[in-house]
């Protein structure tokens, strides 16, 4: 593993591009579309490619987390220390702001703005908090089983999860965070965004707990 500054710089790095991509493809597809369906196609593709390419680059340096949600299962399982997750947690979340940023001044819309869309209730909760189970139960699974595949199954997991979620799978409070300041395609109230987090928090958390039930070690039973 790198140093922790090499570290640092890799997940801000990677959650800004993870970002830029996810509200780039979504300006990008309501531009060329007015189906709904077709511009979250493109922006689902997008998204699980940049997510496959990101892991496969920064993961040796950082362990390509771009996610507190992911770190936060890292801090209670004892794999990270808490200084180097609030590291990781502030590099998320500044990285993610940047990579919103950067979408819209290469689309020439106003860098600074804030979110209307509404994404509110029990149903949008429900999905986000199985949206981040099945995100963390898919990276503690297939980062002991077959590690070089992990890049692959969590672009997979969130491509898929972008159309059987309600709410779109965001599993992510850093980026949700950064899409609550894009009134564009991809984007979620302020006002909403904590109760998202709160969700994808917990459902991390329970990924952990059940991840670290079903796939224990039964050697020496």
């Amino acid at each position: 593993m790198q140093n922790l500054p090499r570290r640092l710089i890799a997940e801000a790095l990677g959650t800004c591009l993870l970002v830029t991509a996810v509200v780039g493809s979504g300006i990008m597809a309501a531009s060329l579309t007015d189906d709904m369906a077709i511009a979250l196609l493109c922006n689902t593709v997008a998204t699980a490619a940049a997510l496959i390419v990101l892991i496969s680059v920064f993961g040796p340096v950082s362990g390509a987390h771009f996610n507190p949600a992911v770190s936060v299962v890292m801090l209670a399982s004892r794999e990270m220390p808490l200084p180097v997750f609030i590291g990781y947690c502030l590099a998320q979340i500044a990285g993610g702001l940047g990579g919103t940023w950067l979408a819209h001044a290469m689309f020439d819309l106003p860098v600074l703005q804030v979110s209307t869309h509404i994404r509110f209730g029990m149903s949008q909760w429900l999905a986000e908090f199985v949206a981040a189970f099945g995100l963390l139960v898919t990276i503690l699974s297939v980062r002991k089983s077959n590690p070089s595949a992990l890049p692959q199954s969590v672009g997979l997991y969130i491509a898929a999860a972008y159309w059987f979620t309600s709410s779109t799978s965001f599993a992510n409070p850093a980026v949700t965070i950064a899409r609550a300041f894009t009134d564009t395609f991809s984007g979620i109230r302020p006002m909403d965004a904590p109760a998202f987090i709160v969700v994808q928090t917990a459902g991390a958390l329970a990924a952990m707990v059940f991840a670290g039930y079903l796939f224990k070690s039964d050697s020496g039973h």
